[in-house]
């Protein structure tokens, strides 16, 4: 299988053309639109011409090389085309085909037996069910559905797990002028899966940064090391990732045949990661978009510049919600910024510096510079607006945004620019923009705190990983092999395990009379605990098997003798107790592992004690 080649096709055989599939007449429109350079190739049994153009019979018809098939034929007649290709040589395919393991048993039959020949032969297919790419970067469009020029490359890769979204995604991202490196549709990912591509992209020079929308992840393990691999990269990803919900689940089920998986299981994993989840799709193209140009944050310490008071205020309390700090500017900052601001204006941070801009176009540039050179700011959020509609200076507009673009490109920290509120970029605002080299800017004020605070938590984790990368990790303790390791254990027994394993355990005696029980407590000291000890008995305090605080050897004996009775003939084997010193004060957890059905052996961490149930 080659991601690469598939991705990268130099001629292209669109199989099922017809004049009556939109799928077909957009296909076409695409690579003829977009700029692909090779040759497009219609293959239709009848022949004759399609879409105006002269069609072959077959693959085997068409006189020269083909490095990708566009398949659009009924579900039945998959396999025959991809038989077909392999015999000559072709070995890339997107298939568009519904039908196979989405629709029902018959489909997974079907599809099934698609993926053994695939893999037979060594194919890549991308599909079935699924539209198609977009490499931008690469002006390759093999793409099912319309979607309007100009073709914004940039550096974002988006994997979708979803075909309709995909000109949703891609619409929005045109609106507030992002551009894209590869956009994917995966359909069922028969063979080609999300974390395939995810992969090419960590190693695609043309993307810095991964947005995924996804229904499930299909091989954890494998995504894990790609995430690694990604973080460790410098990388972000970014995922809207469903199922949350019951309803979600199986409505995802249905359309792909995907297996969500427990969601809190999938958010610990992706904060493990670095993996940062999002809420929206418009969460997921603007905060994908800012992390392609910023990349890594220094810090979480962020001085705010903006023309608005009102804005400042909405900044300062949501930037809270995201765990930034807004830091007051350090003495220097502050003098530098008196000499600046209008004498009716305040000098804090968040930092307004009034509706004077409208009459010195100079001022929030002369702001951010100050700011910029503060000690104590890791990054800064400069609030201003792509300009909308030509005025009577267009010349103005064009020399103040370009003085901007230099500050923000010169500036020793990295600065980010949002938008008051979320709108769409206009032609005038994109003209500009290129023209004056003027940086992304986040989509309204909500949406561009969301992305900063998901910068700084991306950001602190790639440093994190780069650490654990370079350090040496500490020897782990050889555990030994445990027959009949099932079923409830006693207490002693499962920490004599973990204290052989060097987790550190409170000291106890374990005691079959109360002779026994009395000695332990006089070794510990008193207060201690007293706990029924038996094979299989899970929560003790819920039959009376616990005593606390017990302050003496009379006391001592008669719990002995009530937690022993407690057991009762809830447990088979031999009954006794467990003598431990008392503990006080600390936080008590609870801490397991269970064996996620898609994740794997999975570490939890609550409130332990009477909390446990609750």
């Amino acid at each position: 299988m080659s991601v690469a080649e598939l991705f990268n096709p130099r001629s292209v055989a669109l199989v099922g053309a017809t004049d009556k599939s939109g799928w077909s007449i957009s296909t076409l429109a695409n690579l003829r639109t977009h700029g692909f350079p090779g040759p497009v190739h219609l293959v239709n049994p009848r022949g004759g011409v399609v879409h105006g153009e002269p069609a072959y019979t077959s693959l085997s018809a068409i006189p020269e090389p083909v490095d990708l098939a566009y398949v659009m034929v009924p579900t039945k007649a998959v396999l025959p085309v991809l038989r077909e290709g392999a015999k000559l040589g072709i070995r890339s395919y997107v298939i568009l085909t519904a039908g196979f393991g989405e629709a029902g048993p018959e489909g997974a039959v079907m599809e099934a037996e698609l993926a053994g020949f695939v893999r037979e032969n060594g194919l890549t297919i991308l599909g079935p069910n699924g539209n198609g790419y977009i490499n931008a970067a690469a002006g390759i469009t093999p793409y099912g559905l319309p979607f309007q020029p100009p073709l914004l490359r940039g550096s974002m890769g988006v994997v979708l797990q979803s075909g309709a979204l995909a000109s949703s995604v891609l619409a929005f991202a045109r609106s507030r002028n992002i551009g894209i490196s590869l956009l994917t549709s995966m359909g069922n990912e028969t063979t080609l899966t999300v974390t395939d591509v995810m992969e090419y992209l960590v190693d695609d020079p043309a993307t810095t940064s991964i947005a995924l929308f996804l229904e499930s992840v299909r091989n954890p393990a494998e995504f894990a090391r790609v995430a690694r691999r990604a973080l460790l990269a410098g990388k972000p990803v970014v995922a809207l990732k469903i199922g949350r919900s019951a309803l979600a689940s199986h409505t995802a089920q249905a359309h792909t045949g995907a297996l969500v998986g427990d969601d809190r299981v999938i958010d610990a994993a992706f904060r493990q990661l670095g993996v940062l989840r999002v809420r929206s799709i418009e969460d997921l193209i603007i905060t994908a978009g800012l992390l392609a140009e910023t990349g890594p944050l220094p810090g979480r310490r962020i001085g705010v510049v903006t023309p608005s008071g009102g804005a400042s205020e909405i900044i300062a309390d949501r930037a809270e919600d995201e765990g930034l700090e807004l830091p007051p500017f350090a003495p220097e900052t502050v003098a530098k910024l008196e000499q600046i601001v209008p004498v009716f204006g305040t000098v804090q941070n968040p930092l307004d510096v009034t509706g004077y801009v409208l009459i010195d176009r100079t001022l929030l540039g002369r702001a951010l510079e100050a700011v910029s050179g503060d000690p104590g700011i890791d990054a800064i959020m400069l609030l201003s607006e792509q300009p909308r509609v030509a005025t009577r200076e267009p010349a103005a507009i064009v020399a103040a945004y370009t003085a901007n673009a230099k500050l923000i490109a010169e500036s020793p920290v990295p600065v980010v620019v949002v938008s008051n509120v979320l709108t769409d970029v206009t032609e005038f605002g994109r003209t500009v923009q290129e023209q004056t080299g003027f940086p992304h800017v986040a989509g309204g004020i909500e949406h561009g705190l969301n992305a900063i605070g998901a910068a700084a938590r991306w950001s602190e984790a790639h440093r994190a990983a780069l650490a654990a990368e370079a350090a040496v990790p500490p020897p782990i303790p050889p555990v030994r092999h445990v027959d009949g390791a099932t079923g409830v254990w006693a207490e002693h027994r499962a920490a004599a395990l973990l204290g052989a394993a060097g987790i550190p355990v409170v000291p106890s005696g374990l005691a079959h009379d109360e002779d026994a029980a009395v000695a332990a407590a006089d070794r510990f000291g008193y207060p201690v605990v007293l706990k029924a000890a038996a094979e299989g008995l899970g929560h003790k305090s819920d039959i009376g098997g616990v005593r606390l605080g017990l302050a003496g050897p009379v006391q001592v004996r008669l719990a002995y003798r009530e937690v022993v009775a407690a057991v009762g003939a809830r447990s088979t084997g031999q009954v006794g107790a467990l003598v431990q010193p008392q503990r006080t004060g600390g936080v008590e957890l609870l801490v397991g592992v269970v064996r996620d059905h898609a994740w794997g052996l999975t570490l939890a961490v609550g409130l332990g004690g009477l909390w446990v149930e609750i």
